[in-house]
């Protein structure tokens, strides 16, 4: 029997954090203005509120929308609000940097994992979806794998470099076979267009944890709702389970 991967849920506040506590979520993701930019840096308040709920909050680390290619002033503002980030009782830091040539900046990256260790040594760093961005720029996956292991990464958030987690299935599976060779501690994090119904295909394909906001559709607009569906997510929860 396969092991059930972990689930974390993407969320904007404290009260995301108490519905992913309530379904069983391993960590969340915390964000800020996530329908608008697909998330940027919450404010050091909102950290503050979102780390005293209890469970593990891994903070999003992304000064602006875009392109993943930051100046040094940019880099600064990262690194300063990774310590903020740590300092104010998370866990753990959603970071992302690419270099000239599309794949992960392993030097930046290492950096700003040394610098999360040295204000909480047992922080864990992940590599959020600026990962599809590599494979889409043609940068070979399994030397994209290895960059983030020579950076200190522990995981990394993709959809397979496809638009959304049911196109990428295959690489997904790939990207879990190439990281054993590759990367051994880099844990493959599924997200992006995470549906319920693909829940059982994930666990195939050997992922570690499958990441979702659990937005279901609002009813008058047709576009992804603000916040969580309690519902979806407790259910997104049990097929997890469920598959596994």
């Amino acid at each position: 029997m396969a092991a059930s991967p972990q689930l974390e849920l993407a969320v904007e506040d404290a009260e995301g954090v108490r519905l992913a506590a309530s379904v069983g979520a391993a960590r969340v993701e915390l964000c800020a203005a996530l329908a608008e930019t697909d998330g940027i840096t919450p404010s050091i308040g909102t950290v503050e509120q979102a780390c005293r709920v209890g469970l593990p909050v891994h903070v999003l680390v992304r000064p602006r929308p875009g392109n993943f290619s930051y100046t040094a002033a940019e880099l600064e503002v990262v690194e300063r609000d990774v310590e903020a980030a740590l300092d104010a009782g998370a866990a753990g830091v959603v970071v992302g940097v690419l270099g000239a040539d599309g794949g992960p900046d392993v030097p930046a990256l290492r950096h700003l994992s040394e610098v999360a260790r040295r204000r909480h040594p047992a922080a864990e760093v992940t590599f959020h979806r600026a990962f599809d961005a590599a494979l889409a720029a043609g940068v070979d996956p399994a030397d994209a794998l290895a960059r983030l292991e020579r950076a200190g990464v522990d995981r990394v958030l993709t959809s397979g470099g496809s638009p959304d987690c049911g196109a990428g299935l295959a690489m997904l599976a790939r990207l879990v076979e190439l990281g054993r060779n590759h990367a051994p501690s880099v844990q493959i994090m599924a997200g992006g267009g995470v549906r319920l119904e693909l829940m059982p295909e994930l666990v195939h394909s050997g992922v570690h944890a499958v990441h979702t906001s659990a937005r279901g559709l609002d009813a008058f607009t047709g576009s992804r709702a603000r916040a969580a569906d309690p519902v979806l997510a407790a259910g997104m929860a049990a097929a997890l389970r469920k598959a596994a």
